[in-house]
């Protein structure tokens, strides 16, 4: 069996209120997808879910506490031969707002994410690769659905005015409204204030080595006196005679 001939399987699911395309409508584009980028790779699993869903997802893996459009989950992220490519996540809530903006229909706007994601399973990042990516989804969307590409620089699931804050322990979160024109001005604040300068290092003082107190005079060495003769004993006066 040829390589182009495997069997070629799509799970598709659904956790989401509102209604996605399947199989039957979008089918035929993800197995040429899979032609083109990955030919031996034998299937893929595509999740539509809720904002509430995505958002969890994306604070869990990403550490970013927003909802956003669509996330992969390679099986292997090496460029290559795969058995199964892995996991696409796609959000419907966030997907209907984007093809309202962009006026498209809501599956116009599913098969441009499910080949942003088909991207990403096969190991590029639009974030590292300086285009190449972006270049390459846009090449496929005018070949395999004969359309312009849609824009992918628009902001997607952020309302307008929202900032994005990075909290002490390193998450993420969208801020809006007045927290967001709170965070704002501060950055304008922090950006404007002039950095503090260096203050001169005062000289170093040379400790001065302490002055000893005056203690008494020395005394000075005296000459040793002369040693005093011992005076000299009388000799007893001589006797004359015989001892008898």
């Amino acid at each position: 069996m040829g390589t182009a001939e495997k069997a070629f399987k799509i799970d598709w699911s659904s956790r989401s209120k509102l209604r996605g395309p399947g199989e039957k409508s979008l089918g035929d584009l993800v197995s040429r997808l899979r032609d083109r980028l990955a030919p031996t790779a034998e299937g893929v699993s595509i999740s539509y879910v809720d904002d509430r869903v995505m958002r969890k997802y994306n604070r869990e893996h990403r550490q970013i506490n927003q909802t956003t459009d669509v996330l992969s989950f390679p099986a292997n992220p090496e460029k290559g031969a795969f058995q199964h490519l892995g996991d696409l996540v796609i959000s419907l809530p966030t997907a209907e707002k984007m093809a309202k903006k962009l006026g498209v229909s809501r599956r116009r706007e599913v098969e441009t994410l499910i080949i942003h994601g088909f991207l990403h399973l096969c190991g590029y990042d639009h974030e590292q690769d300086g285009g190449e990516m972006l270049a390459l989804q846009a090449e496929l969307e005018r070949t395999l659905l004969e359309s312009d590409p849609l824009p992918m620089a628009v902001k997607r699931g952020r309302k307008p005015g929202s900032k994005v804050k990075q909290l002490k322990d390193g998450s993420r979160v969208v801020v809006t409204g007045r927290a967001a024109s709170a965070l704002v001005r501060r950055e304008e604040a922090r950006k404007a204030k002039p950095a503090p300068k260096k203050a001169d290092k005062p000289a170093k003082k040379v400790a001065e080595k302490p002055r000893r107190a005056p203690g008494r005079p020395r005394k000075t060495a005296e000459a040793p006196a002369a040693p005093r003769r011992a005076p000299r004993r009388k000799r007893p006066p001589l006797r004359s005679g015989i001892l008898g």
